[in-house]
This record gives C-alpha cells, sequence and structure tokens, in this order.
C-alpha cells in the first residue's frame, strides 16, 4: 500500500504493506534509526515520534495512519546548520546522555511540552517524559536538561530582534550627551 506523508519536513511516497508499523517503516524502509525498538508494545518510549506534533510510540502507529500527516524523528531536530538544536546541547551539558537508547524519544518527549509550555515544572517535566523508560541517568539530569532549555527559549522570545523592541520589559531610549 502506497502512502504519502511528510517526514522531517519533506514529503514521502513509501510502499508500506499493511499492518507494517510506522517504526519499522522508519528504520528498515526509510533507513531513520533514531526511533528504537525497546518493548514494541507501547510501554518504553524508545520508539517516540512527534505525529502531527503530538507525541506517540510509532511501534503502536500503523504505517498508513501516518498519510497525510506530519512524522517527526529526531533526525528531523537539529539547529538551522543541521547540528544539535538548544535541547540537545541542554542533554549534553546536563549529563543527560548515558548509554543514549532513550535520547532520542526523551529529546522528542521534552520537544512536544516545550511546544506547548515554556514554563514547565520540575512535576510537568517529570510527567511529559513519564513514557519513555531510562536506565542510566535516574532521570535528574534529564529534568535540568529540560528547564535549562525552557529558559533559554524563554530568554530568546524575551530579546528583540532588529527594529522591535523587546517582548518584556522596555527598551531605554539613547541618552543624549550634552
Amino acid at each position: 500500500m502506497e502512502i504519502e506523508f511528510t517526514l522531517n519536513g519533506a514529503p514521502v511516497k513509501v510502499d508500506a504493506p499493511v499492518g507494517t508499523s510506522l517504526l519499522k517503516l522508519l528504520r528498515e524502509t526509510l533507513g531513520l534509526t533514531g526511533a528504537k525498538p525497546g518493548c514494541e508494545i507501547g510501554e518504553c518510549g524508545a520508539c517516540s515520534v512527534l505525529l502531527n506534533d503530538r507525541l506517540v510510540n510509532s511501534c503502536m502507529v500503523l504505517a498508513h495512519q501516518a498519510a497525510g500527516a506530519s512524522v517527526v524523528t529526531i533526525e528531523g531536530i537539529h539547529d538551522p546548520d543541521g547540528g544539535p538544536n538548544d535541547l540537545q546541547r541542554a542533554f549534553i551539558d546536563a549529563g543527560a546522555v548515558q548509554c543514549g537508547y532513550c535520547t532520542p524519544g526523551m529529546v522528542l518527549a521534552a520537544e512536544a511540552l516545550l511546544a506547548r509550555d515554556l514554563t514547565p515544572t520540575r512535576e510537568e517535566i517529570r510527567t511529559a517524559i513519564s513514557g519513555n523508560l531510562c536506565r542510566c541517568t535516574g532521570y535528574q539530569q534529564i529534568v535540568d536538561a529540560v528547564e535549562i532549555a525552557a529558559a533559554g527559549r524563554r530568554r530568546s522570545l524575551a530579546e528583540p530582534t532588529e527594529g522591535q523592541p523587546a517582548a518584556f520589559g522596555f527598551v531605554e531610549a539613547p541618552h543624549e550627551q550634552n
């Protein structure tokens, strides 16, 4: 069965046998291995992707359910220059990557949270990543990384762009010298 969808911002047309999971399609057909096969019953979150901006376990989604949709995998999360984005750098800086197996799913869970809330509490962060299991970090560093990225994104929203006043506070007028 041929399906068309948007994958990491680009249109895709691919054959997917009936009953193929989105995880299998991404990994085996499209060669995107960032979504990991973990439990393959929707419990571990290693296969997390964004489907129409909603976090899903790709092992539990049939490939044909992505038809006409937007799918974002970890391969689609990066800075414009292709390097790690702010959240991924925060994961590195906070020591939130150890074995790395859960990291793609954790990053996508955090991106989904930050897309809707740039001021999450630590408890809201824990809730947002609760569907993604990690055996190495103990989660503390992951929560720290999400807080770091959220703070950075809030700061960047508050910074004035050329020709525009700051979003928060006032821009001082230049002082005249006598």
